[in-house]
């Protein structure tokens, strides 16, 4: 009988660790994947400036707008009123014009003619610095990339059995509990026990 009620907890104890369908519980964290970059951007480094560019997907012909960070390398303060000459080693004819909009912040504006990889030299002159730096690497026609979506686990058959045979298991289990507690409260049997005859009868007889 206890060897019944062992197999029976077995199964009630296997049965919900299948059921969780392929749950980690480890303690790595799973870094969150993002939905989605909106912008491309490259970025330079020199001894006095520090300039990012960012820019969404551009199509070649189309009119290109471009957004450039520009800051001071040391303390990464806006630098702001500085003067933009910016030109594209690829087509020496292409014409830019860079627009300051906010402290440290310019839109660059043009238009590449093809889609395929660009560059460009940006020479900077602010107040009593300047400076001429590279930014390479502009995608022209190139898509952002989609983000996948997260897959969703279905419960499989597997998975549904096992909760079926953990319910079934605790039905049993209750059933053989109750019996063998039954069967340990039963009252024990009376035993006949014969009078015997007394000395005296024995005797007078």
């Amino acid at each position: 009988m206890k060897q019944l009620v062992m197999l029976l907890l077995g199964l009630l104890l296997i049965g919900p660790a299948h059921a969780h369908g392929g749950e980690d519980h480890g303690d790595h964290a799973t870094a969150a994947t993002p939905g989605g970059a909106t912008t491309f951007s490259v970025a330079a480094l020199s001894a006095q400036f520090e300039v990012l560019l960012r820019y969404e997907p551009l199509e070649g012909g189309q009119p290109a707008h471009l957004r450039l960070f520009l800051s001071d390398y040391a303390t990464n303060a806006p630098i702001k009123g500085a003067k933009l000459t910016l030109t594209t080693p690829e087509d020496a004819a292409l014409k830019w014009t860079a627009t300051e909009q906010e402290p440290g912040i310019y839109m660059v504006e043009g238009q590449f003619p093809a889609n395929k990889t660009y560059s460009f030299a940006a020479n900077i002159v602010a107040g009593e610095r300047a400076d001429l730096m590279l930014l390479e690497g502009i995608e022209v026609g190139e898509k952002l990339p989609v983000a996948a979506a997260p897959a969703t686990a279905a419960p499989g058959l597997f998975s549904s059995w096992k909760t079926v045979l953990a319910l079934v298991g605790a039905f049993a289990l209750g059933i053989a509990l109750t019996a063998w507690l039954m069967r340990r409260r039963r009252p024990a049997r009376p035993v006949a026990i014969s009078n015997p005859t007394p000395a005296v009868y024995e005797k007078q007889a």
